[in-house]
């Protein structure tokens, strides 16, 4: 709440003598009540000038106008019985041009089908279609199965090249161990033979 010696809103508005605005602006720079009333002030006089003026309008419509009044089809929509007459008048019509436009049936025989041809064109194209189907799917699972072994390839050369280099290795340690022993007798029998 504002202080009441002071118009704000003037301030605000810039309707206040100047000794007036600037004793009103000293006295907000200290008091936080007053300071808080100019934050709101300015914020909604900001949002008041962001709003686009609009022209007042030239003429007060009022509801015995004729402006206001339905149109002759409106009125004529909006009634129930009226709608429902010429819902009944529409259906009516349909069924007469139905009746009317229905195709005349022509006595006679029917004509004749000659099944053999049509169950050896039928059986042509199960054939057809049947081929299809298997070539496809003996060429997805030929495919999933070559997938498979090349995966299974693929795990054994890592577990072959896996056992070669185990292999490697102990045989490197063996040669160590043996190149050991023979470096150690090799000495002893340099000392057996230096000290004869």
């Amino acid at each position: 709440m504002s202080c009441p010696e002071f118009d704000l809103k003037g301030y605000i508005l810039k309707e206040l003598p100047r000794d007036e605005a600037r004793a009103a602006e000293l006295h907000a720079a200290g008091c936080d009540a007053c300071r808080e009333e100019l934050d709101r002030l300015s914020l909604t006089f900001t949002a008041l000038r962001a709003m686009p003026e609009e022209e007042m309008p030239r003429r007060i419509a009022f509801v015995s106008d004729k402006v206001f009044e339905p149109k002759w089809w409106q009125a004529w929509l909006n009634s129930g019985p009226r709608m429902g007459f010429v819902s009944s008048v529409v259906l009516a019509v349909a069924i007469l041009a139905h009746g009317v436009m229905r195709p005349v049936e022509v006595a006679g025989p029917a004509p004749a089908f000659d099944t053999a041809v049509i169950e050896a064109r039928v059986n042509r194209e199960v054939a057809l279609r049947l081929d299809h189907a298997v070539k496809q799917a003996v060429g997805e699972s030929e495919a999933r199965q070559a997938e498979k072994i090349q995966a299974v390839v693929v795990a054994a050369e890592k577990r072959f090249e896996f056992e070669r280099q185990a292999d490697r290795v102990q045989v490197e340690e063996a040669f160590n161990v043996v190149r050991k022993q023979m470096t150690r007798w090799y000495m002893a029998s340099a000392e057996v033979g230096g000290a004869r």
